[in-house]
């Protein structure tokens, strides 16, 4: 945040200028322990599934989308399902899967995209590569939200800030909200987190069987 203070007494600049070097350190260590509570509480889970709402508006365009999808983390790996695709790394190899034409596209997963957060980035993208202080406080039905404003530490970067909501309760993301340097906003609200529940084996592992008529594409 950017002040513009003209004032003519020094003493009073002077004062104001440690006023707000000390607020602006003091919510930022409060964010960084509150994302460390957060970041240390998904990090003692063996798997996640999340069902969540994603809307994607831009005003200027007239643009607004919404859709609904799950996702079940489990490290690295993930099993995305959303706008009727299917989306499965296992680790090594991503693989977008739609019945409706009848394709699979796959890839080497590629991290170096960094504007791009992935499922299995979601709930910890925000440990490198950006500044954060403490935003507002929401509450929603009942539950108390607490906004952290994260900042890309690169001036490149596509996206302008990201509010990340969290739980005070629970230490859970409840919503991610991010602002593009385009104008463009998406909203993914978690409907519902849960943890720890018993997967199959083979959730992650791609069966070339089950899609022997479908095209497939490539990508690497």
């Amino acid at each position: 945040m950017k002040y513009n203070l003209e004032m003519n007494m020094k003493n009073i600049i002077t004062i104001l200028l440690i006023t707000l070097t000390s607020f602006t350190s003091f919510s930022q260590n409060k964010a960084k322990n509150l994302l460390n509570e957060v970041s240390t509480k998904v990090k003692s889970y063996k798997n996640i599934s999340i069902n969540f709402k994603y809307i994607l508006e831009n005003t200027s365009e007239n643009i607004r989308q919404e859709t609904r999808g799950d996702v079940v983390l489990q490290g690295e790996k993930y099993k995305l399902n959303i706008l009727g695709v299917t989306r499965l790394f296992d680790g090594k190899t991503l693989y977008s899967i739609s019945p409706e034409d009848e394709e699979i596209s796959i890839s080497s997963n590629n991290d170096e995209d960094e504007n791009s957060i992935t499922p299995s980035k979601m709930l910890s993208f925000y440990e490198e590569g950006y500044t954060y202080a403490m935003d507002i406080v929401q509450n929603i039905k009942g539950r108390k939200i607490q906004l952290v404003k994260l900042t890309p530490i690169d001036s490149d970067s596509e996206i302008n800030y990201i509010l990340l909501g969290i739980d005070t309760q629970t230490k859970h993301i409840y919503n991610l909200i991010t602002i593009g340097k385009n104008g463009t906003k998406t909203i993914l609200t978690v409907n519902s987190f849960k943890t720890n529940a018993p997967l199959s084996k083979t959730l992650f592992t791609f069966d070339a069987n089950k899609y022997k008529d479908y095209y497939v594409n490539n990508l690497d």
